[in-house]
């Protein structure tokens, strides 16, 4: 099985970032609001070297859980249909046959672009369109998407056809 773009590590470390920022944010805030009189006794400089430790400490973690979703993220064309492995603790295998599939799509995001990579969405039938990002590759390298997408869809119309490969 194939893996993805290496600096598709990248990519997941900004959406786990960008996932995990937020709840950090609200739980910052709630901690200044209920710790009041502990900034007023720790001083406003060790408040913020603690802040600091907690951004590097989700960096860390966002990091660590990317190289593992990469790292764990594998993908082939075989002669049955496309094949599709993801997750760290959970794992998800995917199998789409050919004869499902309806359409082939190549998405570039501004931070994708930026990394020179794409993100490949395969429709199938019945679905009525990408469910839960079943028929989903991110972080493939410009090329790469080309030449699977044209293959996807060269064996989708082969498998309608009745042909082999």
């Amino acid at each position: 099985m194939k893996q993805l773009d290496p600096k598709a590590v990248w990519l997941f470390f900004i959406s786990q970032f960008i996932s995990v920022v937020p709840v950090a944010i609200l739980g910052v805030f709630c901690g200044i609001f209920s710790e009041l009189s502990a900034i007023t006794n720790w001083g406003i400089g060790s408040f913020v070297l603690w802040i600091t430790i907690g951004v590097v400490i989700i960096l860390i973690i966002a990091f660590v859980i990317a190289k593992l979703s990469y790292h764990f993220y594998r993908y082939e064309l075989t002669d049955i249909g496309f094949k599709k492995e993801s997750g760290i603790i959970w794992k998800r295998y995917v199998t789409i046959p050919y004869d499902r599939i309806q359409n082939v799509d190549i998405y570039r995001g501004v931070i994708a672009r930026i990394l020179g990579l794409s993100d490949l969405q395969i429709h199938t039938a019945g679905v009525g369109g990408v469910a839960m990002g079943e028929g989903r590759l991110p972080g493939l390298s410009f090329s790469d998407a080309d030449i699977i997408r044209d293959e996807l869809i060269n064996r989708s119309r082969q498998s309608r056809n009745g042909q082999g490969f």
